[in-house]
């Protein structure tokens, strides 16, 4: 089987963009150039590798198989022009992060500070809800991945970094505000706003839920903090969110945090990737930049 490298990468670039033209743009060839070279590819491996719907392509399964491999040959070479980088004295490369859209409060700042010691390394950062950073996990598609809840089912590396205090909050004109201990049972009469189901918070909500046998009344589920908390400074309801989501002055965006028993609720952030994955080094130093970070 005859593939050459830069048709790995165009194939690699066709399986992450579902598209020719941008497949051909990301790899600096022209679309004539792509079609032919996806069809040599094709007829290399002897087996159907797409199809077109509606403008937009489709993987086969061998085509999908291809693609992971296209992706752990780059992945491999990268590290290795890392490792050549490094004993050259420089550190560079590029590193793919993905993490979850409540990690955007914190993060951002841990990889300016790395960015600082590491001028030279290209940053590639996407930030999703939960099931769509578990979606580029299982296909092996950036170095790290940061979230609170990592899938059960899968085989990984994980490191806890950070806390990840989840508070229940109100409109700050609601009088709860003011009461002392509230259990969860006195919250019954109250209408909640959560995040959407299989993000991390709404899980971990669900389940504290569950073994405090407390059946909230949802009257939204909103796939955005921000929105959250404009729906519950508006009189809505009430919300669970991440202390990091809400900030060091919720007064100030027309919120107050209730002193409910059993919160703030515990979780974690975890930085996380398959396990048997080589890091490469750019990947291994951020690594240690967040862990070093945690223990300040």
């Amino acid at each position: 089987m005859n593939i050459s490298f830069k048709q790995l990468r165009l194939w690699r670039s066709l399986a992450d963009t579902g598209s020719v033209g941008a497949a051909a743009a990301a790899t600096h060839v022209t679309q004539p150039t792509a079609s032919m070279q996806l069809k040599e590819i094709t007829q290399a491996v002897g087996l159907p590798l797409y199809e077109v719907i509606s403008r937009r392509v489709h993987l086969t399964q061998a085509g999908e198989a291809l693609a992971q491999t296209a992706r752990a040959i780059s992945a491999e070479w990268e590290s290795f022009e890392q490792h050549i980088s490094a004993l050259k004295g420089h550190q560079t490369g590029r590193l793919r992060l993905s993490m979850v859209s409540t990690a955007k409060y914190f993060v951002p700042r841990l990889v300016g500070s790395f960015c600082a010691l590491y001028p030279d390394v290209e940053v590639s950062l996407e930030v999703l809800n939960r099931d769509g950073v578990v979606a580029r996990l299982r296909d092996n598609m950036d170095d790290l991945y940061i979230m609170s809840m990592p899938p059960p089912d899968l085989s990984l590396q994980d490191q806890v970094f950070r806390p990840n205090p989840l508070v229940v909050i109100a409109a700050k004109s609601n009088p709860l505000r003011h009461s002392a201990a509230l259990s969860l049972s006195s919250l019954k009469a109250e209408k909640f706003i959560l995040r959407e189901k299989g993000s991390g918070t709404r899980m971990a909500v669900d389940r504290h839920f569950k073994k405090s046998r407390f059946v909230p009344t949802v009257r939204m589920a909103l796939g955005s903090n921000e929105a959250i908390k404009e729906a519950v400074a508006g009189g809505l309801g009430l919300s669970v969110i991440s202390s990091h989501a809400l900030g060091a002055k919720p007064q100030s965006q027309g919120l107050a945090v209730l002193n409910v028993r059993g919160f703030p609720l515990h979780s974690q952030w975890h930085l996380v990737c398959p396990k048997a994955k080589r890091l490469s080094p750019v990947a291994l130093a951020f690594q240690a930049h967040l862990m070093q970070d945690a223990s300040i």
